[in-house]
């Protein structure tokens, strides 16, 4: 098998910052060499909604414009925000604006107060989890067939018509974004390119690993054709290039083949710069075990 070194992304500030910050911190990934920059899916701040938050999709949209290596996406869209066809349509032209750099994380959603708050239905987890299946094959035949229906007990297309196609071929990676060991990882199996685990619980990852090679037995498929990423939420903001390299070949040591860490701090750019900048080349030297 050829080397996997590890990789590295950032969540960028939308709780509470500026734009100018937003700008600031994406453009340090760009520079340091991380290798992708994320924004979630909310519409208020959680669990303080009188925070301001910026809205995921337009913050990415708008950083294609003033980033040029990164990859770029979400942690994750939620399937009922947006038609499926139309954010078919919608990822496409983002893959063309950001030169092939789109990564497209999608997942069940689960914050009720939010669905409610703006007038969404929040059905039980099981329809969201079918939504989510049927969402995913959408989009998969919108990016590949021309043109696609698609006839499903939640969402239905009748030749529909995506053009221009994605940049990415076949089309850009779709990550899957939740734990939950019965259906999500099973569509991870089925559907996903990349599977996002939050990392609450990182003693956890080797059993959800373990549940994952099994739905990729059930379906004939490779698990290490799945990339797997992780949260980092154990640096503290004043940790040291040793914990750094530490905590990351740790992650590395059962999988996990992009670290995401968050930007802390006053000076959120800053930190970064100070915190991973003098570690990454012993970073990037950490090679990811096979799953």
């Amino acid at each position: 098998m050829s080397r996997r070194p590890i990789r590295f992304g950032v969540c960028l500030p939308q709780h509470g910052s500026s734009w100018e910050e937003v700008v600031r911190v994406a453009r340090a990934c760009d520079r340091l060499g991380f290798d992708s920059v994320w924004a979630v899916d909310h519409f208020f701040g959680i669990p303080d909604t009188s925070v301001p938050l910026f809205e995921g999709w337009t913050e990415i949209a708008a950083l294609a414009g003033v980033t040029s290596r990164v990859r770029l996406g979400h942690l994750v869209l939620c399937v009922s925000y947006r038609l499926p066809s139309v954010l078919a349509k919608m990822a496409a032209t983002l893959d063309h604006a950001t030169n092939g750099r789109f990564i497209l994380g999608l997942g069940a959603g689960w914050h009720q107060y939010e669905y409610q708050a703006y007038g969404i239905p929040f059905p039980h987890v099981a329809t969201r989890l079918e939504q989510l299946d049927e969402a995913l094959a959408i989009i998969r035949k919108m990016w590949t067939e021309e043109p696609a229906t698609f006839a499903g007990k939640h969402f239905q297309v009748t030749e529909a018509h995506c053009r221009p196609r994605p940049l990415q071929t076949p089309h850009p990676p779709i990550l899957i974004g939740g734990a939950g060991e019965r259906v999500l990882l099973r569509l991870v199996a089925r559907h996903a390119n990349i599977w996002n685990n939050l990392g609450v619980a990182h003693r956890q990852m080797p059993h959800k690993l373990d549940v994952l090679r099994r739905h990729c037995d059930a379906v004939g498929r490779d698990p290490n054709e799945i990339e797997v990423t992780a949260m980092y939420r154990d640096l503290a903001p004043g940790a040291d290039v040793s914990e750094v390299v530490r905590g990351a070949e740790a992650l590395a040591r059962i999988g996990v083949a992009t670290v995401v860490t968050g930007a802390l701090g006053d000076d959120p750019a800053g930190w970064l710069e100070s915190t991973f900048g003098p570690a990454m080349e012993q970073l990037k030297a950490i090679e990811v075990a096979p799953l």
